[in-house]
């Protein structure tokens, strides 16, 4: 996947931006505040739906502005070009796909594959569950588009409604048939997902080994599994949501099921993710990130586009440099942001178009 244009309005720092990047790396440096971080934020907003770094009526349109606005155009091998624009003010969205209006922006996340590796990643591994949630669900948007069972933006949206109207149910205090018709489509939709989501980590494991050995070998590996949010072993979902009905009547709120989920980490020889220093944890949370993007490469027959935020300051130089030898060999679209130019890059050798950013303004370097 290769994004070819970026356009960006009322994003920060950024007042009115176009930028036309590399297929290869791209570099794009610039000081601190001065919006070169914004960049990534854009292109990833349109393909997760949100930014990385917080809600987006907190600051992330322009003081002033009343929206902020990104358009992109990208090519992905077999398929003609595409392109996508979205409006949020904060409050309110609107977006386009192909020329045609979008009425849910999990049609973008679906369309468009971008990973960012970024400051605040560390939470995959140390943060909430609703993050490691969010991960599983961003990779099965793009790999599980047709199944047997339904396509997972189907049934994640089919889940996300029949839980909604349960709720609403519970916080009115009903125990009726219309209760009875809402647990029956959550928990269809709820088992299917659940299916889903083990398959896809089953899926991910084996590029979490090769990635693992070769990014933290002192964790001697890294296990995956499913927990999926009740006692499956013992009970199916209708079952557990029957049993949890007086309990959530009084609570308001459902409190078993595939919301609740997560993905449980093992490391062989280390302790669990709460006892990694924080190098480890960074090290680790790009290691789910890269596995991701491999495993859907090798789903799409391309990679996504990836972004390395201030990787200098993430990573120390030793990391940078195994890092981007598996990248380089990978044919990836990757962007890369720092404050001076990356001296892993150098000592690699490898080409990349540059770009600096200035109060706002991007422009490429010879």
């Amino acid at each position: 996947m290769l994004i070819r244009k970026l356009h960006v309005q009322g994003l920060r720092r950024l007042v009115d931006v176009e930028m036309r990047p590399g297929p290869g790396f791209n570099l794009v440096t610039g000081d601190n505040g001065s919006g070169k971080t914004s960049l990534l934020e854009a292109m990833h907003l349109m393909a997760h739906g949100r930014s990385f770094r917080g809600r987006i009526r907190d600051g992330l349109v322009r003081s002033g502005e009343p929206a902020l606005q990104v358009f992109l155009e990208w090519e992905q091998p077999g398929q003609p070009g595409r392109r996508a624009g979205l409006r949020h003010s904060g409050s309110a969205w609107e977006a386009r796909l192909d020329g045609c209006q979008v009425s849910q922006l999990g049609e973008l996340c679906e369309a468009l594959a971008v990973i960012t590796f970024e400051p605040g990643s560390h939470a995959l591994v140390d943060g909430s569950s609703e993050g490691r949630r969010r991960y599983l669900d961003w990779g099965l948007f793009h790999v599980e588009r047709s199944d047997a069972g339904g396509d997972f933006f189907s049934l994640w949206r089919r889940h996300a409604r029949a839980h909604k109207q349960r709720n609403a149910l519970l916080r009115q205090g009903r125990a009726d048939a219309q209760l009875d018709a809402w647990e029956h489509e959550l928990a269809q939709a709820g088992e299917a997902i659940t299916l889903q989501r083990e398959a896809y980590v089953a899926r991910l494991q084996p590029h979490v080994d090769a990635l693992i050995a070769e990014i933290l070998p002192a964790a001697g590996g890294l296990s995956l599994s499913l927990q999926p949010g009740w006692r499956r072993q013992e009970l199916g979902l209708a079952d557990a949501l029957l049993l949890a009905r007086e309990r959530d009547i009084a609570q308001g709120h459902t409190t078993v099921g595939p919301h609740r989920a997560d993905l449980r980490l093992e490391f062989r020889d280390l302790p669990g993710r709460d006892g990694l220093s924080r190098g480890q944890t960074k090290l680790a949370a790009l290691v789910l990130l890269l596995a991701q993007a491999s495993q859907l490469a090798a789903h799409a027959g391309h990679w996504p586009v990836l972004q390395l935020d201030d990787l200098a300051s993430e990573l120390d130089r030793h990391h940078q440099q195994r890092v981007l030898q598996v990248l380089a060999g990978s044919g990836a679209q990757v962007f890369v942001t720092g404050t001076d130019p990356v001296p892993a890059l150098a000592a690699l050798d490898i080409p990349c178009e540059r770009f600096h950013v200035e109060h706002g303004v991007v422009g490429r370097l010879a």
